[in-house]
């Protein structure tokens, strides 16, 4: 839990809802706040919030202050996990809930976001109709990259089925202006299957594909933009490569 965030709310005799109000963000995101003290809010909710209660922001988030100090070529590295699995549920959430203008999801599958993270196609659903561009390249389950990736990870839940769980999840939203969907190009998908780029606005998670491991057990990076040219340009770069090349998914 965020002590000094619970604390702050209670010193300003303030309730999650109320605070929630004041940001202009929902209850849910709040409560996540609360719930995971390295969850860091996007600056522009850190600074409200903080205004609202009357502290400065470095005291509710003290994360803030090491980013910022940082200089070297890892100053767009947030946060850093051994296992993909190890990242907490409420940052895919937070990240996909503040995006405003691109959610771009380049994994090869894509299937844990259904699984995994609360309320995904309500979110899908709600970002679309905002007006925020939702992509999602994912691998050809009919491929032979995806028949050698099933070979190597031999695992009962496998690649394809994978990716037609969520294709399967995507038809049940029905056509939604802003939502795209595409199939990486043959000659890409080596490519694609070895790396994940998961990108919302100006922060990405990326998985580079370890071995014969899946993607929940291979590590993670936190990357958000700082400038031109460093770690987040040249992962995006990467993904929109891809993208340029990829086919639509017929309907």
């Amino acid at each position: 839990m965020n002590v000094a965030l619970r604390s702050a709310l209670d010193d300003a005799g303030m309730s999650p809802r109320k605070l929630a109000y004041r940001v202009g963000v929902s209850i849910k995101q709040v409560e996540r706040w609360l719930a995971d003290a390295e969850l860091t809010p996007h600056a522009r909710n850190r600074e409200d919030a903080a205004h609202a209660l009357g502290v400065d922001e470095e005291m509710l988030w003290p994360q803030v202050v090491k980013d910022r100090i940082k200089t070297g070529n890892d100053r767009e590295i947030i946060n850093s996990y051994p296992y993909r699995s190890a990242c907490p549920s409420t940052v895919w959430a937070e990240l996909i809930d503040s995006a405003a203008t691109d959610v771009f999801l380049a994994g090869y599958t894509n299937y844990f976001f259904f699984t995994q993270v609360p309320a995904f196609a309500d979110t899908l659903c709600r970002k679309a109709d905002s007006g925020c561009r939702v992509r999602f390249l994912l691998g050809d389950p009919e491929g032979e990259v995806t028949r050698q990736r099933e070979a190597i990870e031999d695992v009962t839940l496998s690649v394809s089925t994978r990716i037609k769980i969520t294709l399967g999840e995507l038809e049940k939203l029905g056509s939604l202006d802003g939502l795209e969907k595409r199939f990486s190009a043959a000659e890409d998908a080596v490519n694609h299957v070895s790396l994940s780029v998961f990108r919302f606005d100006r922060e990405a998670l990326v998985t580079p594909h370890l071995a014969r491991l899946v993607g929940h057990d291979s590590p993670l990076l936190h990357l958000r933009r700082q400038g031109d040219g460093g770690m987040f340009d040249r992962f995006a770069e990467h993904a929109e490569e891809l993208w340029s090349r990829a086919a639509p998914v017929a309907r």
